[in-house]
């Protein structure tokens, strides 16, 4: 067993990435084809502190190849969140990325030179599960579909390309004691089961990690040795521990609220309830009234019987007719 520094930390995180080698590693193992050549794009960006979710976002411009060979240049966006939060951060960064004009490229043509957008691809590591899907890794591929038919359409369209995108969801916390591929070997370097006594180092088996992904266990067990590495996990933990008591203090707040509404729509409730009542009562009074004065009960005597005046009575009679 060997002792690596937790890379569900933004600057472990970041700390491994830093390194192309192992960013390529990771990535091509990710997104199932080799990514050949990686660069990073300056668009790193943190949510604003005591907002209820932290992100890390890191986008790479990546030359990859699939299995035939095909070489193509796409976006890498790879978005990093330890807690649960707004789906709208996520919508809101990739509209960033569709509206952002520096993604495409130029391509020459036999009649002018013309732009083309350059493909989305999303990488989620979630800190957290998602509500009903509990795979550990999700791959969302689009597909074309003929909808008169049904079948599958393998030509691609550039207009259907630069629009829609494909999706990579790795949820941490399934990760335990998930092996079954080379891919979730190599993201036993991110299983939260693995922490030690100190939240900030995993404990991880050499030798189950292929050995091809080694480099990423050696850079992992570098940064163990980072002094700047270890105080930044200590003031990720601050903050971590702040965002949560803001949280806490937030769902206080609203179940106090929440209280209060329901004591207020009690009081409503029974105020109606009370008015109900009251309304039954005095239409079993004029029942009562208007009977016993056609028995030949005088109004006089009628408003001595039911305590009311004798223009109250007179009211009722009116009413009546």
């Amino acid at each position: 067993m060997v002792e690596i520094a937790n890379p569900i930390y933004d600057v472990v995180f970041k700390y491994l990435m830093r390194d192309e080698k192992v960013a390529k590693l990771l990535l091509s193992a990710i997104i199932g084809k080799e990514v050949v050549s990686l660069e990073f794009r300056p668009t790193e960006h943190h949510f604003p502190f005591r907002e209820v979710l932290t992100v890390l976002r890191m986008d790479f411009n990546a030359l990859i190849v699939d299995a035939d060979g095909n070489q193509e240049l796409v976006i890498l966006e790879l978005q990093k969140a330890k807690l649960a939060g707004d789906i709208m951060r996520f919508r809101r960064y990739l509209g960033e990325q569709y509206s952002n004009k520096e993604n495409v490229v130029r391509e020459e043509t036999a009649e002018y030179p013309r732009r083309k957008a350059l493909p989305i691809l999303s990488i989620y590591f979630l800190g957290h599960t998602l509500a009903h899907v509990k795979a550990p890794v999700v791959r969302v591929n689009r597909a074309y579909i003929d909808a008169a038919t049904g079948e599958q359409i393998h030509e691609k369209e550039e207009f259907i390309e630069s629009l829609t995108h494909d999706s990579i969801i790795i949820q941490i916390p399934y990760l335990q004691g998930r092996r079954r591929t080379e891919l979730e070997q190599l993201l036993a370097l991110f299983d939260q089961s693995s922490v030690t006594a100190n939240p900030h180092f995993l404990t991880v088996d050499e030798d189950e990690l292929p050995e091809r992904y080694r480099p990423l266990l050696r850079r992992l067990q570098k940064a163990v040795a980072d002094p700047v590495v270890r105080e930044t996990m200590e003031g990720e933990d601050d903050i971590i521990e702040e965002i949560k008591d803001y949280q806490r203090l937030i769902t206080s707040k609203e179940q106090i609220i929440e209280a209060k509404d329901q004591a207020i729509e009690a009081k409503d409730k029974a105020i109606e309830e009370k008015d109900q009542a009251i309304e039954a009562k005095q239409k079993r009074i004029e029942r009562a009234v208007l009977k016993s004065y056609a028995a030949g009960t005088s109004i006089e005597d009628l408003a001595e019987i039911f305590e009311l005046s004798a223009a109250e009575v007179a009211d009722i009679l009116k009413d009546a007719r």
